[in-house]
């Protein structure tokens, strides 16, 4: 049986890691094209959202999967996305709106898709509506 030290913090799988600095990236993506974070990885019984933000310019809240890939090996990361998964997506963006009595507000849903092969500059893509 092995035991973990205490005293050495462990580190997160290279996928999760991945995601994670993805979703940093996306974060700032969004605040330099004029968006206003409000969530990020917001959890609850029906699902995760990576991202909420909302836009000023449209009044409209923007609800974000971010999908973070090195290759295009098993698809691209805007691929990972799936009728199931944005179904999903949308019930919980529902179940967060009505948590923070915003129900009325215009909602898209976007998917940032980042490219990051190690080593190199991360490609971001933005599709605005995209389900």
């Amino acid at each position: 049986m092995t035991t973990s030290n205490p005293t050495r913090p462990t580190r997160p799988p290279a996928h999760l890691a991945l995601g994670r600095r993805g979703e940093s990236l996306a974060t700032q993506y969004l605040i330099k094209h004029g968006l206003i974070p409000l969530a990020r990885n917001w959890r609850c019984p029906t699902g995760e959202l990576d991202l909420v933000a909302y836009d000023p310019r449209v009044p409209t809240l923007v609800v974000c999967e971010v999908k973070t890939r090195t290759s295009n090996a098993y698809g691209t990361p805007a691929e990972a996305v799936t009728d199931t998964k944005a179904t999903r997506i949308r019930r919980t963006a529902r179940h967060w709106q009505h948590t923070r009595a915003l129900p009325h507000l215009p909602t898209r849903f976007d998917i940032i898709a980042i490219l990051w092969p190690p080593g190199r500059t991360p490609r971001i893509q933005h599709y605005k509506a995209a389900f």
